[in-house]
């Protein structure tokens, strides 16, 4: 039975008995509908206190409860339940652990040849340590920038394609960039290519179901990442796979900020430019990037295929490539893995800290690292969009910016267009670029990967991007931010009083 079928089917039922017992509902039924919903909110309130989660959050959890029990229980079961969450997510944890040990071969290379600072080195330590991944100095990257430069780049290489396209996305559309996509993977599924495809179920739940069926008819595995079957009744809406990335062939991989749409190519009248940054990589660390498809893929759909046609990549051994790290972060893993990463970088820092992202919504860790350093002297900088996608989490990024500000944090809006860009440079020797924005979603909720570049020539790319961006964004003056209206203070006190929640 189809999902919408058995929505349908409920509504009526409930309605049903609804219409059949409405007498009670002022009397009896009623009572004792109040006695379970206090009950069950004395409980959550309970659990959540017993969770040790962060301060801010528990507040936040209890304050809702109290104030709106009704609401919060229902917000309660959408966004808050570690408990289930882990519960769910333990068969992917304990297959990617198992996928780790017995493929993660280091590279020849040792990390030596790093030409790593002292204070840089804990980095190398609690990525590999937390994140599981090894550092290959035996890879290539380039950064792509914007979406003709990348969606260009893609398309060159899928045409290569001769055993296998891998592909994992947030976001598809049937739109034209997505039907140019569809047409090509048609093309290569009838050359004999294996195609793999995995999207997720609420970021294209606007895909047209003509789109993944003419794929699928051709022979491309077209799996969707976590249905919901009810909406308002799972929290599963919440746990969403936001990671972008191709692999093909096993030696070529792709990952970064564009999903598959048109507006990343700068067609949507709203956002108008579409300011993005993508990473292709060759050789080894295309490996990595190949077992967190499968990891992915396992989880879905049980299928295990983890063979040297697909998991032996040619090594490049050039001096002068540096370091590369594919880290995946999720709901299923024990450590926040993106986020303390991102802290590590931040707390390495000397010189600079450049950071860009569309969402910005740390949480106490992330902005207190931030401050400090600007208080220390370090140039930091933060690179927001000036247009807003989501508001509630556009004004709720903006109220975290006077504190930044008064601290010394250099805030630039970027004017151009809208920007999605989701890049960290510290020191102009280290940097992450990846799917992660700086927000409690991608660090506590999202499925995410993020390369790790260590004294790769792809960092002073990233370098001069950053140079350019700030060309065209306004720099935030503290005491013109502190004049703006009281209506916009409040719409950003209310949005990030919601951010602990996430």
């Amino acid at each position: 039975m189809r999902n919408s079928s058995r929505v349908a089917i409920l509504v009526v039922v409930v309605g049903a008995l609804l219409t059949l017992t409405h007498g009670f509902w002022e009397g009896k039924l009623l009572g004792i509908f109040s006695v379970l919903i206090s009950c069950s909110v004395v409980f959550i309130a309970f659990v959540i206190s017993l969770e040790n989660r962060q301060p801010a959050q528990t507040i936040a959890w209890l304050a809702v409860l109290g104030s709106f029990p009704l609401v919060g229980f229902l917000f309660y079961l959408l966004f808050g339940r570690n408990y289930w969450q882990q519960r769910r997510f333990k068969r992917k944890a304990d297959f990617d652990e198992a996928v780790l040990l017995r493929f993660q071969e280091p590279s020849p290379f040792t990390v030596e040849r790093l030409p790593m600072a002292p204070h840089q080195q804990p980095l190398l330590r609690l990525a590999y340590r937390i994140g599981q991944h090894p550092v290959s100095l035996a890879s290539q990257t380039a950064v792509l920038t914007n979406g003709d430069e990348t969606f260009a780049a893609i398309f060159a290489e899928l045409e290569k394609a001769a055993h296998h396209i891998h592909l994992e996305y947030y976001i598809v559309r049937h739109d034209e960039i997505g039907q140019q996509l569809q047409r090509l993977l048609i093309k290569k599924a009838r050359q004999g290519v294996r195609i793999r495809f995995l999207y997720d179920a609420v970021g294209s739940w606007k895909l047209s179901s003509d789109y993944i069926e003419e794929l699928r008819a051709a022979g491309v595995e077209m799996i969707p990442f976590s249905p919901v079957r009810l909406p308002f009744l799972s929290n599963q809406i919440n746990f969403r796979n936001h990671r972008k990335i191709i692999v093909i062939d096993g030696s070529v991989g792709f990952v970064g900020g564009l999903n598959i749409g048109d507006e990343y190519l700068g067609k949507n009248e709203y956002f108008g430019f579409w300011r993005d940054t993508h990473l292709v990589i060759r050789g080894e660390a295309v490996r990595t990037l190949q077992l967190i498809f499968w990891q992915d893929w396992y989880y879905m759909t049980g299928e295990r295929l983890l063979t040297p046609d697909y998991l032996s990549p040619p090594l490049i051994d050039e001096e002068g490539q540096g370091g590369v790290q594919l880290i995946a972060g999720g709901p299923d893993q024990k450590w926040e893995v993106i986020k303390q990463l991102y802290f590590a970088m931040i707390t390495s820092a000397k010189q600079s800290i450049w950071v860009a992202s569309p969402y910005f919504v740390p949480d106490e860790d992330i902005l207190t690292a931030l401050k400090v350093a600007a208080l220390s002297g370090i140039d930091v900088r933060l690179l927001a969009p000036k247009r807003p996608d989501k508001k509630i989490v556009f004004y709720a990024s903006r109220s975290y910016f006077p504190e930044l500000l008064e601290a010394g944090v250099k805030i630039y809006e970027y004017e151009k267009g809208f920007l999605h860009s989701k890049v960290i440079v510290v020191d102009g020797e280290l940097a992450s670029i990846g799917t992660a924005n700086m927000d409690m979603r991608s660090f506590h909720l999202n499925f995410e990967v993020n390369a790790f570049l260590y004294y790769t020539d792809s960092i002073q790319k990233l370098v001069q991007d950053f140079l350019e961006d700030f060309r065209h964004a306004t720099v935030l003056d503290y005491e013109q931010f502190q004049r703006r209206p009281f209506r916009i203070r409040l719409a950003e006190s209310v949005s990030r009083l919601l951010s602990p929640l996430l």
